[in-house]
């Protein structure tokens, strides 16, 4: 008997109750049935469309059921609400810091004060030289020296240049009263001519 034999004894007997009871148990799904059809690539193609349905259907759910909750607790973890209590303590708390702060200030500005009255400096920069503590207020203000006698060198330099006098020489100007002049020997007016010619009497 071949297939197509089979087949036709099957179509005659559809109705025989033996016949049905033979083909439901050939049709029957069993696991192991569906298991190996699901390991197939027509099993997979079939599955997944359906599994991306029912995940996302249940992201969904979950997000509406717990999503705010769990924002709303990191949202009060982040930022608890304030006890009055802990209000007025922060404060408190800036306040000192700030009165601190202005302590610190004052007392760095006085030290600066004397120590630019001290050296001869201008106090009128002294805002500008306080620092973030005593060793810095000092550094700045060591900086500042630095800087003024140089400046104040270069000034007085130009003035005694134009005055005729050159500072650079080593030797401080000289000057001579008519008395010492009429008590100097040849020699000694030789020796400071050049002083002597500029000296006025």
């Amino acid at each position: 008997m071949d297939l197509q034999e089979i087949k036709k004894f099957f179509e005659e007997n559809k109705d025989n109750a033996e016949v049905k009871t033979y083909l439901e148990e050939l049709s029957a799904v069993s696991v192991d049935k569906v298991k190996g059809f699901l390991e197939t690539d027509e099993g997979k193609k079939l599955l997944q469309p359906r599994l991306d349905q029912h995940f996302a259907k249940s992201l969904e759910t979950w997000k509406n059921n717990n999503l705010q909750k769990l924002i709303d607790e990191e949202i009060k973890k982040r930022y608890p609400d304030e006890d009055p209590k802990d209000k007025t303590l922060r404060e408190l708390q800036r306040k000192i810091e700030q009165m601190e702060k202005e302590k610190l200030y004052e007392s760095l500005k006085n030290k600066a004060l004397k120590i630019a009255t001290e050296k001869k400096l201008p106090v009128q920069l002294i805002d500008f030289m306080i620092g973030e503590d005593e060793e810095k207020t000092i550094s700045n203000l060591s900086q500042l020296e630095e800087v003024w006698n140089s400046q104040l060198q270069a000034l007085v330099d130009e003035k005694l240049k134009s005055s005729g006098t050159n500072p650079g020489d080593g030797n401080p100007p000289t000057t001579f009263t008519k008395d010492q002049l009429n008590n100097m020997s040849i020699d000694e007016i030789n020796k400071h001519w050049d002083s002597i010619k500029n000296t006025q009497l």
